[in-house]
Order: C-alpha cells, then sequence, then structure tokens
C-alpha cells in the first residue's frame, strides 16, 4: 500500500537529511524545526533590522544633530557593516548553528571566549526588545484614543513583549509568518511613504543633503557629523538574526549569507528612500537646529498625510515596531537556548529543554520576556540610561566575531562553507575590525548624556564595563564548561 499524502509529506526530504548530517558533524542533533526558506529566513533579519523602526526612533536626532547632510551617515555606516556582514557570511556558512555570534565564537576562538562574547551580545539584545518595546505607546495611543503616560507606555510595552512571548512559543512558522506581515508594513512605511514625500511634498530638491544649515556652530560640523552616526548605526544591524535561527532554515549554509545580504540590501534601500523624503519635505532647517522645531518627523507626516493618512501611518509604524520586537526576542530565545543546550548557564536545563508540540524552548523564551518587561517597570529615566548600552553592545558582540575570525585565520583556519571570501578575506576582516573599533569608540563618546552627572555622560562604556566584570566574574567563580544535553547531543 502506499503511502498517503500527508505521511509522505512528513518525511524528511533529501536536504533536510543533509542539514542534519551538516548540524550532527558540528555536534548537535536536528530537534528544532527546520521549516524557513530563504524568503522567511531574510523577513525574520529584516524586520529585526526594520528601517521603519530605526528612522522613526532616530530621524529628529539626526537631523537636529547634523543637519540635512547627516544622510551621508548612511553610506558610511553601510560600507561598515557590509564588511561585517561579509565576515559573518563566511562564518555562518560553516557553522550553521542556533545561537550565532556564541556559537561562531567558540568555534573560531575557543568556550571562554565565546561565553563572553555571548554573554554581552544577550545582555543588548534583552535590553534592545525593551527599547523598541517602550516607544510604541507613542504611536499606538493616538492609533487606538488613549493617552500616553507612564503607566500607558509600560503597560503597552509587556503586553507586547509577553504577545510576542506567546508568538515565538508557537513555533519558527508563527514567527515567519508574523514577520512577513512585518516586511509589508516596513516596505509601506518607508519606500511606500519616502516616495511620496519625494513626489508630492518636497519643499526642497535633493541638493539640500549637502547643506547643514550651521549644525555643529562655532564647534565645526565633525564633532555633529560623528554625534549624527548614531542614526545610521541604529538602523544597520540585525541581519546577524538570520544566522541566529539558522537551524530553521533548510540548506543554511546557502541561503543565510544571501538573506543577510538581502537584508542589508533591502534595508538600505528603505532608509535611503524615507530619509530623504523626509529630508526634503522638512520647511525650516534653521528652526531644526535651533530647537524651536522640536518634532520635525512629526510635522512632516501631519502636514503630508492628513488626518486619516496619519492614521495609517501610525498603522504602519505599531505593526513595524511589534514585529521587530518579536525577531529580536527570537534572535535573543536562540541565543539563550544555544548556551543551556551546551549546559554553560545557570539553569541549563530548563533553558534548552523544547516543547513537545511546538519545538521551542519555554524557558528560553521566558528569559527574553520576564527580563526586558522587568526592565520597562523601571522609572522613564532610568530606562532611557539603560538603553544607551544597546547599540554599543550589540557592536561589541559583533566585534568579538569579527576579532574572532582574525584570531582564527591566524591560527589557521580554513573556511569551508558554500560562501567563502578567498583572496578579500584578511582585508576585508581587518577593514571591518577597525570600522567596528572606531564605530565603539564614537558611540562611547558621542552618545548623548542623560543627565549632569559623570555616570551620565559616560553611561556607555560605564554600563559596558558593568557587565563585563559580572560576566567575567561568573566565568571566574562558576567556571562553566560544555557539557551538551544528552537529548541534543549528536549520535
Amino acid at each position: 500500500m502506499s503511502a498517503s499524502p500527508v505521511a509522505a509529506a512528513d518525511l524528511p526530504s533529501e536536504q533536510d537529511a543533509a542539514d542534519a548530517a551538516q548540524l550532527a558533524a558540528l555536534g548537535y542533533r536536528q530537534r528544532l524545526t527546520r521549516a524557513l526558506g530563504l524568503w522567511s529566513n531574510f523577513a525574520v533579519g529584516f524586520t529585526y533590522l526594520s528601517p521603519l523602526v530605526g528612522i522613526y526612533s532616530v530621524f529628529n536626532y539626526g537631523l537636529t544633530q547634523g543637519g540635512p547632510s547627516f544622510f551621508w551617515t548612511i553610506p558610511l555606516v553601510l560600507l561598515g557593516q557590509g564588511l561585517v556582514l561579509l565576515v559573518f557570511a563566511e562564518v555562518a556558512s560553516q557553522y550553521p548553528i542556533a545561537g550565532g555570534i556564541y556559537q561562531w565564537a567558540k568555534r573560531l576562538v575557543g568556550p571562554r571566549y565565546a561565553w563572553l562574547s555571548g554573554w554581552m551580545y544577550t545582555w543588548a539584545l534583552l535590553i534592545t526588545v525593551s527599547s523598541v518595546a517602550y516607544p510604541i505607546a507613542t504611536y499606538a495611543g493616538p492609533l487606538f484614543g488613549y493617552s500616553v503616560t507612564h503607566t500607558s507606555t509600560v503597560a503597552t510595552a509587556v503586553i507586547v513583549i509577553l504577545a510576542c512571548a506567546a508568538i515565538n512559543l508557537l513555533g519558527v512558522r508563527r514567527l515567519a509568518f508574523v514577520a512577513n506581515i512585518g516586511v509589508a508594513a516596513e516596505v509601506l512605511g518607508t519606500v511606500g511613504l519616502g516616495l511620496y514625500l519625494l513626489c508630492f511634498h518636497h519643499k526642497h530638491d535633493v541638493t539640500v543633503v549637502l547643506h547643514n544649515y550651521g549644525a555643529g556652530g562655532s564647534a565645526g560640523y565633525l564633532g555633529a557629523f560623528l554625534a549624527s552616526c548614531l542614526f545610521a548605526v541604529w538602523i544597520f544591524y540585525g541581519f546577524e538574526a538570520c544566522g541566529d535561527i539558522a537551524e530553521e532554515v533548510k540548506d543554511p549554509s546557502r541561503k543565510v549569507p544571501r538573506a543577510m545580504g538581502l537584508t542589508l540590501g533591502v534595508g538600505a534601500i528603505a532608509t535611503v528612500v524615507l530619509t530623504l523624503g523626509l529630508i526634503v519635505a522638512v520647511p525650516d532647517f534653521g528652526a531644526v537646529i535651533s530647537g524651536d522645531s522640536a518634532d520635525p518627523l512629526g510635522e512632516v507626516l501631519d502636514d503630508a498625510l492628513g488626518g486619516v493618512g496619519s492614521k495609517v501611518a501610525l498603522a504602519l509604524i505599531v505593526v513595524g515596531f511589534v514585529s521587530c520586537t518579536l525577531a529580536i526576542q527570537a534572535a535573543a530565545t536562540r541565543l539563550v537556548y544555544s548556551f543551556g543546550r551546551d549546559g554553560v548557564i545557570f539553569g541549563a536545563k530548563k533553558l534548552s529543554t523544547l516543547h513537545p508540540t511546538f519545538h521551542m524552548p519555554p524557558g528560553a523564551i521566558a528569559v527574553t520576556a520576564i527580563i526586558p518587561a522587568a526592565i520597562a517597570f523601571l522609572p522613564s529615566a532610568t530606562v532611557t540610561r539603560i538603553i544607551t548600552f544597546a547599540v554599543v553592545g550589540i557592536y561589541i558582540g559583533f566585534q568579538s566575531v569579527v576579532l574572532a575570525a582574525i584570531i582564527g585565520r591566524a591560527r589557521g583556519w580554513k573556511p569551508s562553507g558554500v560562501f567563502r571570501l578567498g583572496a578579500f578575506a584578511w582585508p576585508v576582516n581587518i577593514a571591518a575590525l577597525v570600522y567596528g573599533v572606531t564605530a565603539i569608540v564614537v558611540l562611547s563618546v558621542k552618545t548623548p548624556a542623560t543627565g549632569t552627572s559623570f555616570f551620565d555622560h559616560w553611561m556607555v562604556p560605564t554600563s559596558v564595563a558593568v557587565i563585563a566584570v559580572v560576566g567575567l566574574s561568573y566565568l571566574l567563580i562558576m567556571r562553566p564548561k560544555e557539557r551538551v544535553q544528552e537529548e541534543d547531543r549528536a549520535a
């Protein structure tokens, strides 16, 4: 008797068998659901990168700091992050394992180096979940008709974080479904709106981006431009999420590098179109630089879209913020799960145990929901201070892998994935490290102070130091050793 159509569909394909064999060669049994193709892998990375969230969060800051010519931070940061992406793509192609940065660093350098790298990156992701969910009330309040207060801001953030946790628990297919909706919202809210502003509501021609309108004042423009780089830096990461979920992607050695490239490429197009559209629609740059116009983005949207159009824009923004929260939480979940599966963190067994139906780790999801939700309950000024760590923490995680690749190459590592840099490996790797270290220094020095105290002025390096010291203390005291859970170990 022939197999039923359902039974036949459930049988693993040759590609599934090859993917499971590749994972087994890296030491792990296939337990997560491998269901994603190239598009869904891209969708998760793109909604994490989320140009819509980035632009609506920091456009006012970038324009106020650097004037219209802050636009040129986009190609500058894009070039640097493109170099980092190439390094990541080469490593991820050879090591397509859940947990991305932690697993890559472990194989390139060693477990202790990787543990600290993953520790820094995990905290950066957890804080970023909160930093994306926290301002949603700013847009959801006017959309749904409730007042934006501290209480409603916290309540909205917590509800979104817990809802995203529930979706993540339901499995990778639900994650991909929501991420695809997020992609549609992103494209409409960035490319669609940007083209509309460029065609019908421009107050200047595009050459306005060659002028700074006095930004920086007597101190000179270089410092102002460097400060405005936070705009582009805040947007152009997230492509690494494609690698964080690699164990759930079919043919990951080939598709993860492609999805990373698509994420950054499409994100760049969307960012350029919307940023340029917003800039040329600003009526008075002098008022923005002087502080007389405190919300140029809001003024542009009100003028260009009217009541109904503003509601549509708010809906797209809310969808974008929610899908971004979901994608970042998904990446963080895989990282926590990867730590637990290796047995190198407190509560490892609970963090790596999978739900029998959804094949997702409820313990790891709980961590990525409870900690960000707890951060949201802090006083708003404290939340702002904590969030300043997020971007630099992620950049430190990135550069730990870039440095690990250099160390690995010096020790004789020969990339063997589908994607390889070949003769360009060393120059690309070194240039990526130079860019990343420079960006970390600029962010540490130029991130605006949230108060007048020494701690407020040096919040970024101080918070990095605190989290690093706690992580080092755990390493020295607990001395975690890799003990892959029996059910996860390749036979």
